[in-house]
Order: structure tokens, then sequence, then C-alpha cells
């Protein structure tokens, strides 16, 4: 009886060593990579005609919508950027425009960014 319980004791230090081990090291880990969502409007400048805003508005008012007027059509694009800061990301979003989504002669372009988590297991 004696012997079984000093194994009952080392056999306790042991679980309790283990499990000091496992709250130090958890088995899967969560690594939290930060990516930002870039948010793009890109239309038509003021100064340019819309046609196919024209077309859709004049639609809208052959289904009763007569209150609707000015309409103009553009495009909206969402990417996401992965980065460590928002200025690089912000950067990132400003030269995409710039050299694919907008045609800087006919349209302007406004964007904004905002942070995003994105959970990945290791």
């Amino acid at each position: 009886r004696l012997r079984r319980c000093a194994n009952l004791r080392v056999t306790e230090s042991r679980l309790i060593r283990n499990r000091k081990q496992q709250a130090l090291t958890p088995d899967p880990v969560l690594i939290e990579e930060l990516m930002y969502l870039a948010k793009i409007r890109v239309t038509l400048r003021q100064s340019i005609l819309d046609p196919q805003g024209k077309a859709v508005e004049n639609g809208l008012n052959t289904l009763g919508f007569d209150r609707v007027k000015n309409v103009r059509i553009g495009k909206y694009i969402e990417m996401q950027v992965s980065v460590d800061d928002r200025k690089e990301a912000e950067r990132i979003a400003e030269e995409v425009c710039k050299k694919l989504l907008a045609n800087p002669v006919t349209e302007d372009y406004n964007f904004s960014v905002e942070s995003v988590l994105e959970g990945k297991e290791v």
C-alpha cells in the first residue's frame, strides 16, 4: 500500500508538471495576421456625360419613379491588402487606382481603408 501511494504521488507530480507545460504551450496556436480592406469608388467626372446613368434614369422614370434625377453609374471595388500598417495599405490602394482602376482623364476615385483581422491556425 505504501508503495502504491508513493506511485500515486509521483504520478500526481508528473500530471501537475505536464499541466504546467501545456499551459505554457497550447496545442493549436491561433495567429492573427493583420489585413486591411480597401473600399474603392470610381465615378465619371461631373463634366463627363454619363449615357448609362441617363438610360437608367429614363428607365426609372418610365417605371414611375418620377422623383429620381441625375443618376450616375460608377464602379465599386473591395480588395484585401496584407500589410503591417494602414499607411502602406492606403499607398497601395492609391497606386492601384491610379495605375489600373480609374482613367485619370475621365474618372474620379475615392477610397477608405479599414483594418480586418484574419485568424489562421498553425
